[in-house]
């Protein structure tokens, strides 16, 4: 691997891949490496998640994940959870390195697929992320231009490790009153005023769902003229919904 020696360049990458490392999910310690120019030898087998961007410069930028990460979202106590939208922070972190941007809806897609796409776009930088020496992920970032870098690095807080690293990921909750099965016919002859006759009766919890799956019920409650849910049970993992 061929080192850069171009300083602004560097020093954005350098800058990109600190930002990206305090806010993406991983196990372990993780430090910055060198950034180089072309595509490392060595790439962590998993996922690559890239996003272009545009603002104060044009450009792409993608991290390269480990198996580990993939396997740990794959296996949540809560369901499979989205592997973009859980590197996505770490995304913004890493391109707003070089000014204020707007980002792309991000994509996971193979590394070699996703760094070889970055590399042919321009003068791209590439910076591992490594535990004990090795590589464990990895930043890309191609910009154009490339703007002045910033004066001073972000700092890097504390890694997170085993279920905590999945503990900022977003997910969707659902609040459920109750489901019911109807044909094409009567849902066009739905029109307002129509009732629609739900699975459950009057009074009973309501559900409530992340990403899908029940993990409580609870009672409906208004809170300053907005409803709620206040949760009265939990619901186990290996519960089956009744």
């Amino acid at each position: 691997m061929t080192t850069i020696t171009v300083a602004p360049r560097v020093a954005l990458a350098l800058d990109a891949a600190e930002a990206a490392l305090a806010l993406l999910p991983t196990g372990g310690s993780l430090e910055v490496g060198t950034p180089v120019s072309g595509v490392p030898g060595e790439v962590p087998a998993g996922q690559a998640v890239c996003a272009r961007f545009s603002g104060t410069a044009q450009g792409e930028v993608a991290i390269v994940v480990g198996q580990d990460l993939v396997d740990a979202l794959k296996q949540s106590p809560l369901g499979e959870l989205d592997l973009t939208k859980a590197v996505q922070p770490a995304l913004e972190a890493a391109a707003r390195a070089l000014g204020p941007i707007v980002m792309d809806p991000a994509q996971a897609v193979e590394p070699e697929v996703g760094l070889g796409a970055l590399a042919n776009r321009g003068e791209a930088m590439f910076v591992p992320l490594l535990e004990d020496g090795v590589v464990r992920a990895l930043v890309a970032l191609v910009a154009n231009p490339w703007p002045a870098p910033a004066s001073a690095a972000p700092s890097t807080p504390a890694r997170k490790g085993g279920l905590e690293m999945l503990h900022d990921v977003e997910m969707s909750v659902t609040a459920e009153l109750g489901r019911t099965r109807m044909t094409i016919r009567e849902l066009l002859s739905l029109s307002p005023g129509a009732v629609v006759e739900l699975d459950r009766a009057a009074g009973s919890p309501v559900d409530l769902l992340v990403n899908g799956r029940l993990i409580a019920r609870g009672e409906v409650v208004v809170i300053d003229e907005n409803f709620g849910i206040r949760i009265t049970e939990i619901v186990p993992p290996t519960a089956e919904r009744s």
